[in-house]
């Protein structure tokens, strides 16, 4: 990337929305994915996630295999997502519309709005909370509702400022953020060596009753943070030019998952900490809270930039999305820019209700177990999809609505392709049937595994099996397909099949 090019850009607002990228205005690399995807997992966010097994009263070392197994599954199920905005210069959401039909990508929308909300939240929740309580510490700065107020505020305006110049100015916030954040979290080694115990053992030891469903809960967890990026690559991946190597791209996605191990395992390590020296913090389920009481005095400043970087990193990776994402699905009315606006102001009151008037903050577990169960079946028809097609996708007829238009390869029967959508709405809701949180939430069918979480194998494998069903029994048009593709050819007719109209 032409580095003056890029110095001058980041001072432009970002004019592309959600059309095809133009050839000539892809510059970016697999390592910019790269620094994107772990600058926005490298804070504060992700260390309270990583206090999840300790939280669920596990032990170290099994929260170790559970985040590390729960990270590595959502990493290579979140790799070929980054496929899409390279193949097709747009969004993922957009792209959702060559396997759910050009209306029926609104399903990736609202999972990309929620996700946005729920990470946006934690991130300034957690980094406001960090920011004050260190401040307090470090210089007296009092911590009470106004002071709280004003830094959600602080990150809130900064984040949305990025967000509103766009791409360029949000990459060199993550490239600073990526080295920055990393050795803050890496001099915590030295602050917490002393009093850490490898052998912390937890409430919830192997064999016990409850351990099964506290480790596959905290893995979900730690899970949730490869999932939530799924419907957000393509924002960034659409400026990798089209001919960049497959692999080198989903070895980006797969090797920044990787790379949050050291925000994770701060959160862990410290929690454990935390659980030994300041119970009633733990009890409290108030992480944050409890690393600030059992750092040391020196500990506090690196707490603040913390705060600071992580709340500007992660919460423009998930606001930039988002607001791209709505001025797809209204056109005629929002601009990237106006969009970004509004669910900006829409989160910023959210966040504020709920820390402030309504005492609304739901459970973080729950909300990412929710997540990841209407997500990832999304993902994996997406991907199946993907093979399926062996990866041609044709980018022009993807934009059918958000000019405005009807008709295309991908418009199927009025816009809406219910081979997708007959895979993940089923599969969606039998997944949230088995979900089984203990005192947050249990599905109707929550307990018919001994009080195990099975709602992502259930989801997964419902997906798999009847989306491969759909489309076993009714072949969609031969002109989805390349036009070398035998399918192409006597398949279907593509003038009649599904009403849809042939490009």
């Amino acid at each position: 990337m032409d580095n003056n090019n890029n110095a001058h850009s980041i001072t432009r607002i970002e004019a592309f929305g959600v059309e095809q990228i133009p050839d000539s205005a892809r510059d970016a690399t697999p390592r910019d994915l790269f620094r994107l995807i772990f600058g926005g997992a490298n804070t504060f966010a992700t260390a309270v996630l990583g206090s999840f097994p300790v939280l669920f009263g596990l032990s170290f070392q099994a929260g170790v295999w559970a985040i590390v197994l729960g990270v590595l599954i959502g990493a290579v199920i979140l790799a070929p997502m980054g496929l899409f905005g390279p193949i097709n210069g747009t969004n993922n959401a957009v792209s959702s519309g060559a396997h759910f039909g050009v209306h029926g990508r609104v399903v990736g929308s609202f999972l990309s709005l929620l996700t946005a909300i729920a990470f946006f939240s934690l991130s300034v929740w957690s980094s406001g909370d960090a920011l004050i309580g260190g401040a307090k510490r470090l210089i007296g700065v009092p911590e009470n509702d106004f002071t709280l107020a004003l830094a959600y505020g602080l990150f809130a305006v900064l984040v949305l400022t990025v967000c509103i110049y766009g791409f360029r100015f949000m990459l060199w916030v993550n490239k600073v953020a990526v080295w920055s954040a990393s050795l803050l979290f890496l001099l915590g080694i030295f602050a917490f060596a002393g009093p850490f115990d490898v052998n912390f053992s937890g409430s919830v030891s192997m064999g016990k009753e409850g351990f099964w469903a506290a480790f596959i809960g905290a893995a979900l967890v730690a899970m949730s943070n490869p999932i939530s990026f799924g419907a957000f690559l393509g924002d960034w991946a659409r400026y990798i030019p089209r001919d960049t190597s497959k692999s080198k791209i989903m070895l980006a996605v797969i090797a920044s998952q990787i790379a949050t191990f050291i925000p994770f395992m701060f959160g862990l390590a410290t929690a454990t900490i935390v659980a030994i020296k300041a119970p009633d913090y733990i009890a409290a389920n108030n992480y944050v809270g409890g690393l600030l009481a059992v750092s040391p005095s020196w500990f506090f400043l690196p707490v603040c930039l913390l705060a600071v970087i992580g709340g500007m990193s992660t919460g423009t990776t998930s606001l930039y999305g988002t607001g791209l994402d709505m001025s797809s699905v209204f056109p005629r009315v929002l601009s990237r820019v106006k969009a970004t606006l509004l669910i900006g102001v829409m989160s910023i009151a959210f966040i504020f209700i709920g820390r402030f008037a309504a005492n609304l903050v739901q459970s973080v577990s729950t909300f990412a177990v929710l997540i990841i169960t209407c997500t990832t079946p999304w993902m994996v028809i997406m991907i199946i999809g993907l093979v399926v097609r062996r990866g041609y996708y044709h980018p022009d007829d993807l934009q059918v609505f958000t000019r405005g238009e009807k008709g295309g390869r991908y418009w199927f029967t009025h816009g809406w392709n219910w081979r997708g959508l007959g895979a993940w709405i089923p599969s969606a809701m039998v997944g949230l049937c088995f979900v089984n949180l203990p005192g947050q939430f249990v599905g109707p069918l929550g307990n018919l595994a001994q009080g195990i979480d099975i709602s992502l194998p259930v989801t997964l494998g419902l997906a798999s099996v009847v989306y491969f069903l759909l489309l076993s029994l009714f072949p969609e048009s031969a002109a989805v397909y390349a036009p070398n593709d035998p399918r192409s050819k006597g398949l279907n007719d593509p003038a009649i099949s599904d009403s849809q109209q042939a490009a």
